[in-house]
């Protein structure tokens, strides 16, 4: 559906930028900077993100011990948590929270970072995080063809899911219900879960994730 002029906001941001005196590449930027600096390559010019808020924080530990201990226990592929440089071209890279490759493309994961589109990003959003910074973000994973990218929104209580398909990428906005991954076989949450004040146990969940894989494996 086409966009309007009326659907624009018009917002004041500001972001501190570190200029260096020619354009920076991507690898020159994961040999530089080292996994504790929060920082990502936008058009050459390395951008400090904004710290995070417990409440990203509290999720993001979360769903990382959940996905990891999944993945792990699958053997599906490779789960990296928001320190994984991913290329977007040679003189952007972005920090996505959480990402997961599958095993038969784990090639792409290098020393300094991942050199390709991962099957999954998950991108936690903050009150903090600037609206055109969302916007650059998804475009960015959108461009190099990441097959399925979670935009879980904290201030509005949402997930935007996006899904690559043949021309363009399926989207979908959840409040509620399941969320249920296209790339990472048998793994599943509840939207409410996201956002609820006391999660249920990550163990708990992976106990009953992992029940259910086997279950179908029997049948």
């Amino acid at each position: 559906m086409a966009l309007t002029i009326a659907e624009f906001q018009r917002v004041r941001e500001s972001r501190v930028k570190l200029v260096p005196p020619r354009p920076l590449t991507f690898d020159e930027f994961a040999e530089m900077f080292n996994e504790d600096e929060n920082v990502e390559l936008v058009d050459s010019t390395v951008v400090r993100k904004t710290a995070a808020q417990l409440e990203h924080e509290d999720l993001f530990g979360w769903l990382h011990a959940l996905l990891w201990n999944y993945v792990e226990a699958t053997g599906q592929g490779i789960t990296l948590g928001s320190r994984a440089a991913v290329q977007i071209h040679a003189y952007r890279g972005r920090l996505p929270d959480l990402l997961f490759v599958r095993w038969a493309r784990r090639s792409i994961v290098k020393q300094k970072g991942i050199c390709g589109a991962p099957d999954l990003v998950v991108e936690i959003i903050s009150p903090t995080d600037k609206p055109s910074d969302i916007i650059a973000l998804e475009a960015d994973y959108r461009t190099i063809g990441v097959r399925e990218i979670w935009l879980i929104d904290l201030p509005k209580k949402q997930v935007k899911v996006l899904r690559k398909r043949r021309k363009g990428y399926d989207e979908k906005v959840l409040t509620e219900g399941a969320l249920v991954s296209d790339v990472i076989e048998g793994f599943w949450l509840r939207v409410e879960w996201l956002f609820a004040v006391k999660r249920p146990k990550f163990l708990d969940v992976l106990k009953e994730l992992l029940r259910e894989t086997e279950r179908k494996a029997k049948q």
